[in-house]
């Protein structure tokens, strides 16, 4: 698309008035007294509890000497703990204290009264416009800079508690956004832990992302339930504290890897209308919609769409 096309004066105008509005120009910041880097670093720490003060650099596009000051500050102050890694006393694990706790609790009180009041004015369709556009525009902002990410492997094959926490990714997630409920996670527990114990065949795969010990992220190969010739890829999700890292598409490349490798003529997936950052995560790797119709069986009825991917698009 040529540049007179794209509306870059307004998503940078409209950007700017994003950044007041949030507070980042001055003033208190998510109901503290903290600057937004410190705001962002506590939130951090909190969701990869053992990250390193240079991973937290990268995390938050600061520099390192930046993030060592303002990370002395946030020990002083009884927010942060700094722990020896029991197998390298040169680094230092970064924890919240119970006084960072609770101040990250306040904040993501006053962050969800803020994104909430802000809903409450608009119809409810519209949450999830921002949401997918929001996610996109990360997405592709984040594409500059994906290779300065902490690593996050993608692991093969079965672990404990695989089964549990994938549904709880995607019974978590889709009750939020879609309003989904018990008969879906009932849905998703039982055809996630029929398939595992298929894994024996060479033709079914499935990977996680992982962060320290937990998983953040997965997807799967079905080479099994839709003939001979077909890749069903399933259980594509990543947790929300990754989205926009970059690790939803490893994930994707990696499942469509192992598709092409054990040529499959082609590759399907089930999604419904609405998820838009999905659909162009899709696209962008080869795929196509090629059915919608009515459907229910995730529990309420959405407009079900099937993507296919020829081998090696």
């Amino acid at each position: 698309m040529s540049e007179q096309f794209m509306p870059i004066h307004h998503i940078r105008s409209t950007s700017r008035r994003l950044v007041r509005e949030l507070g980042f120009m001055g003033g208190d910041f998510a109901g503290t007294d903290l600057p937004p880097s410190a705001v962002h670093a506590l939130i951090e720490v909190e969701t990869c509890p053992g990250v390193t003060a240079r991973d937290l650099a990268k995390l938050l596009r600061l520099e390192k000497s930046s993030v060592s000051r303002m990370l002395r500050k946030l020990v002083l102050s009884g927010d942060i703990l700094e722990e020896t890694d029991p197998e390298d006393n040169r680094i230092k694990r970064l924890h919240l204290a119970e006084r960072g706790r609770e101040r990250v609790r306040a904040i993501h009180a006053f962050a969800n009264r803020q994104v909430s009041d802000a809903l409450s004015r608009l119809a409810p369709a519209d949450g999830h416009t921002i949401l997918d556009g929001l996610r996109l525009y990360a997405d592709a902002l984040g594409d500059r800079v994906d290779a300065t990410m902490p690593a996050i492997p993608i692991i093969e094959g079965y672990r404990p508690g695989i089964i549990a926490r994938i549904t709880q990714m995607h019974a978590l997630y889709y009750a939020r956004t879609s309003g989904f409920g018990q008969r879906f996670e009932s849905v998703v527990a039982e055809g996630l832990a029929t398939f595992c114990n298929r894994l024996e065949n060479p033709k079914n795969a499935i990977w996680v992302a992982m962060r320290g010990q937990e998983i953040i992220g997965s997807v799967a190969i079905d080479g099994e339930d839709l003939g001979s010739d077909i890749a069903h890829l399933r259980w594509f999700i990543v947790d929300d504290g990754v989205r926009g890292s970059g690790v939803g598409r490893r994930l994707l490349a990696t499942a469509l890897a192992f598709a092409d490798e054990n040529a499959f003529a082609e590759t399907h997936l089930w999604t419904f209308n609405g998820l838009t950052a999905a659909r162009h995560l899709y696209e962008t790797h080869g795929f196509a919609c090629v059915e919608q119709r009515p459907g229910s069986q995730w529990g309420s009825e959405v407009l079900e769409q099937r993507f296919v991917r020829p081998l090696n698009a």
